[in-house]
């Protein structure tokens, strides 16, 4: 089994290769690339996506159907936290180790973008139709696709913003 520079056995957690130190610098860079991601996000979202389909993407509406409330500012802050926090988190620890161990020569923007449309599958597939009930996929329509283009932007803009930040 191949080692790593601390003489550990490579492609195990505690590589260095495949998983970020933990430490305040990591987190730093949790919060920059979701806020920058969450920000490209909502103006696709918000102010692009009308523009080409007629009408906004509301994941905040999503949240609310998986949920069972109607507190629309909650579900705003829940769409924004998961963006924000748990997303670049899952690209540091699911993502980019998966990619590394099998696909190690593969570029930062296509990393993104595979992310991006795992982001998409879960949000789609996993929430709005497991979840909350909805046809898989919104029926592939317009709002879909839109969801599509925002995801991967949101995946390409999590993974310059880790690769700039260097964790």
């Amino acid at each position: 089994m191949p080692m790593t520079e601390t003489g550990t056995p490579a492609g195990l957690p505690n590589d260095p290769a495949l998983f970020p130190r933990i430490d305040a610098e990591l987190v730093k860079t949790i919060l920059l690339a979701g806020a920058a991601a969450d920000v490209a996000w909502e103006i696709w979202a918000r102010f692009v996506t009308p523009l080409l389909v007629g009408g906004p993407l509301q994941p905040a509406a999503l949240v609310q159907s998986v949920f069972g409330f109607q507190n629309w500012p909650l579900a705003e802050l829940i769409h924004a936290s998961v963006g924000v926090i748990f997303y670049p988190i899952g690209y540091l620890f699911i993502a980019r180790p998966l990619q590394r161990r099998l696909l190690p020569g593969l570029p930062v923007s296509l990393t993104g973008l595979g992310f991006g449309v795992g982001l998409w599958i879960f949000a789609l597939y996993v929430m709005a139709h497991l979840l909350a009930g909805l046809p898989a996929f919104l029926g592939f329509g317009p709002l879909a696709w839109a969801s599509l283009a925002g995801h991967l932007l949101f995946g390409l803009v999590t993974a310059h913003v880790v690769a700039w930040r260097r964790a």
